[in-house]
């Protein structure tokens, strides 16, 4: 019973890390999950332009409103003079069936302003080279991350010599695949 058990544990991880290879886009398949037949034929050199790498989506849908959620909570309401405020961002799959999102940087955007200023952007100032943060959600799942604002005001492009923001109130909003959320009210001293 102990050995059927092993065994059905170390094939669910077998296929886990298969999956996760394959929503990465790496062609390259551990050799323990491919069994090869003594009569196979050799793998024949596919064609230059012919891609071997299966689609990202492998299959599972894009997530998309109704079934994304998303939510910004600060993680404090009242934020002294110097320290940075945090923000947990929740991103659910609110379906019954699994979707992918990609939460990378670039992707999730988490914007602060006050009043009619925006002052912040996590989109703003992202490496052109970001990586993506594929989520494979499952139905009723959620992703909880956070994120930090150095108190540093930014605009579309990373221009520089902008003006510190300086104490008030401001609001927190956060969107990801067309899920939009907030506002996340806080104050900073």
């Amino acid at each position: 019973m102990i050995a059927l058990l092993v065994a059905a544990v170390a094939a669910l991880v077998a296929v886990i890390v298969l999956v996760a290879n394959l929503l990465r886009g790496d062609e390259k398949v551990p050799t323990t999950l491919v069994s090869t037949p003594a009569t196979a034929t050799p793998p024949t050199t596919p064609d230059p332009t012919t891609s071997t790498t299966p689609p990202a989506n492998a299959g599972v849908p894009e997530c998309a409103p109704p079934a994304l959620t998303v939510a910004v909570v600060a993680d404090s309401a009242d934020v002294a003079a110097g320290v940075s405020p945090t923000f947990t961002v929740t991103i659910t799959n609110t379906g019954a069936d699994p979707c992918l999102v990609d939460a990378g940087e670039a992707f999730r955007q988490v914007v602060v302003v006050s009043g009619e200023d925006r002052v912040w952007a996590s989109t703003d100032c992202v490496a052109a080279d970001a990586s993506r943060r594929t989520l494979l959600l499952a139905g009723a799942q959620a992703d909880v991350t956070q994120l930090a604002w150095n108190r540093v005001r930014s605009a579309e492009g990373c221009p520089g010599g902008l003006p510190a923001p300086g104490p008030g109130t401001y609001q927190a909003t956060v969107s990801l695949a067309g899920a939009t959320a907030g506002p996340a009210v806080f104050v900073l001293h």
